[in-house]
């Protein structure tokens, strides 16, 4: 089974959810459709063929996402989730995130949330929040840096590092170094995602962007970049003071292709063997073709849409 496959359902299609348990020992759920889960026209059932341990990690960042796709936390669909993925002998991080804020514990959820998605992108785990740590140059400027990072608006039409200049001119972003500017170790790796994907920055764009990147990023993919996304432009909570938050940018299809392409991708811009300075004065369509992406249809492209008091910020 492949993120092609859960993506289907998405669209109504049936999906199903192997184990290599027994029937009996599976949730009493999981023996009839789990349209409670998805919304209308969902559902997902249950067979008892072997899978892999990859095929359950799909259905279960499948599950979570469903289980708030109608823009509620809802309780007992989380818990319906928890105990479908407990029975594929999963026990991931997200759906305890999820439970918390189910029982509107949001400072625990918001933490945990916070320190898995700094960790995807510096890979380690480090000891402060996320307003702390994605806002570095308040305190300590870094002019050298920020002019390194200015000198990519000389660069050829064209290069990879012309676009994301381009990209930082046309969102009104200062690059990195200067108090008002994000950390380096965010902004390079999620706007080279932007670029390369060609999700834009309106609130869709940077809920597809990220969950672009949980297809292309193997550490904390769901609790790392997609939870908070939904969460954050879908659910209206505010998981950052840096991103803010907002409702209803989910789209079902959208999500899906947006997940797919990443793991289509054979590069990674969170990886530290990715070397943005080297892929900087190439050509976009040379660093796209050789990371294997797939293009973006205008169909699957974000809405564009930027509400009245949403600034982007990277």
């Amino acid at each position: 089974m492949g993120r092609g496959e859960v993506r289907g359902a998405a669209t109504g299609q049936l999906v199903p959810l192997g184990t290599g348990h027994d029937g009996d020992q599976l949730p009493s759920t999981a023996e009839q459709p789990f349209e409670h889960l998805g919304g209308d026209g969902v559902q997902v059932t249950a067979h008892h063929d072997e899978v892999t341990f990859d095929d359950a990690e799909h259905v279960a960042g499948f599950l979570a996402v469903m289980a708030l796709v109608d823009g509620e936390v809802d309780d007992e669909r989380i818990r319906s989730a928890d105990a479908y993925v407990r029975a594929l002998d999963l026990h991931e991080p997200y759906l305890r995130d999820l439970g918390e804020l189910a029982r509107h514990k949001l400072a625990e959820a918001r933490a945990d949330i916070g320190r898995r998605n700094i960790k995807s992108f510096t890979g380690k785990w480090m000891g402060t929040d996320i307003d702390a740590w994605i806002m570095p140059y308040r305190e300590r400027p870094d002019p050298e840096l920020h002019a390194r990072y200015e000198s990519l608006t000389t660069y050829d039409d064209g290069t990879f590092g012309k676009a994301f200049a381009e990209f930082y001119v046309k969102n009104g972003f200062e690059f990195c170094g200067v108090p008002t500017s994000a950390n380096v170790a965010f902004t390079t790796p999620h706007d080279s995602a932007h670029v390369l994907s060609g999700y834009d920055t309106s609130l869709q764009g940077e809920l597809l962007v990220s969950t672009f990147t949980a297809g292309m990023h193997p550490d904390e993919p769901i609790t790392g970049h997609i939870l908070p996304v939904i969460l954050s432009w879908h659910l209206g909570v505010e998981l950052a003071e840096f991103a803010g938050a907002g409702t209803g940018s989910l789209d079902p299809r959208k999500f899906w292709v947006a997940w797919e392409r990443g793991d289509e991708t054979t590069g990674d811009t969170l990886s530290p063997r990715w070397d943005f300075w080297e892929h900087a004065p190439r050509a976009l369509d040379d660093v796209r073709r050789e990371m294997r992406i797939p293009p973006l249809d205008p169909a699957d492209a974000a809405d564009g849409k930027y509400p009245s008091w949403y600034t982007p910020t990277a």
